[in-house]
């Protein structure tokens, strides 16, 4: 699979503010690529760089294989979804997409209602714009952002501040156009529950530079079955499971160990304890979540 957008050291100061430090990503030809960070992180910064509404302050960036001056040219075939769609409330989504749709000069019978019924608004395109919900709102900015038929779609924040149905439906238009219309996408947010639903490839950006990078099944690898022991003592237990070789564990609190290797031997784990004075209130079999692994490696919900 070909990787059509790759950024190397890329780096982006807003007078003493680093939006961006030495970011390094790669996005290949045909996924989903989902960009996870918290507010403030750099996720916009970095997607304004790429579809030239921002220019970095050092390093560089590729686009479909170019780079350098070339990189302008490689920006036509970028569609867009950056913060709220501009949108005219009193004109009707057909209007609004009229509207691009002159300016970028395509001309091409039934494109618009085409592109509409891409975005599930086919029934609602005469309604005013200003009468939507937020999700379809939503949804018609990425119709306008599919106006000349990009081959790579940059969606931030997409889902925010929507409602279950709307995400639902924001969720399930990313895949059709992902599936049916053979188009990269590289979307943003700052939750990886939801990034999960949809994403093949998974960029973890925290203060402005890329601290993981990793698919689907190595993310599933990573929130794994764990054994979740609840005792008093967490020091003396320490020492008991590096005792029987037991290395990957952490103390997940002051009561709390989790333990990340040989999930089907709790009950060996839990005489052993016994034995050596460690009295076990609870021990059971876990999963941990998304959410606590990426708040794991963004320092902790204290920094949230």
């Amino acid at each position: 699979m070909d990787t059509i957008v790759s950024t190397n050291c890329l780096t982006k100061v807003y007078k003493k503010e680093r939006a961006l430090d030495s970011l390094t990503l790669h996005v290949k030809k045909g996924e989903i690529y989902g960009f996870i960070g918290r507010n403030g992180a750099g996720k916009t910064t970095c997607m304004k760089i790429l579809c030239g509404l921002a220019a970095p302050t050092s390093g560089e960036y590729s686009l479909f294989g170019r780079t350098g001056k070339d990189v302008g040219k490689m920006q036509e075939r970028i569609g867009n979804l950056i913060e709220m769609p501009g949108l005219y409330p009193n004109m009707t989504a057909y209007e609004n997409l009229m509207c691009k749709y002159i300016a970028m000069g395509i001309h091409r019978k039934g494109y618009i209602e085409e592109i509409l019924e891409t975005v599930g608004l086919g029934d609602v395109g005469r309604k005013k714009v200003k009468k939507f919900s937020l999700g379809m709102k939503q949804r018609l900015g990425i119709g306008m952002a599919l106006l000349g038929e990009p081959d790579l779609l940059l969606l931030d924040e997409p889902v925010n501040g929507l409602d279950p149905q709307g995400i639902a439906e924001i969720r399930e238009t990313v895949r059709r156009l992902n599936r049916e219309k053979n188009i990269t996408v590289m979307i943003s947010s700052h939750i990886l529950e939801e990034l999960y639903k949809v994403a093949d490839t998974f960029g973890i950006i925290h203060k402005g530079t890329l601290i993981q990078e990793l698919s689907r099944k190595q993310l599933e690898e990573k929130c794994s079955d764990c054994i979740k022991i609840c005792l008093a003592d967490t020091r003396r237990a320490c020492i008991v499971l590096e005792d029987m070789g037991i290395q990957n564990y952490k103390v997940a609190a002051p009561d709390t160990i989790h333990v990340y290797e040989m999930p089907g031997r709790s009950g060996e784990i839990n005489l052993k304890l016994s034995k050596q004075g460690c009295m076990v209130e609870s021990i059971q079999i876990v999963r941990e979540s998304l959410e606590e692994y990426f708040l794991e490696l963004t320092g902790g919900a204290a920094n949230a």
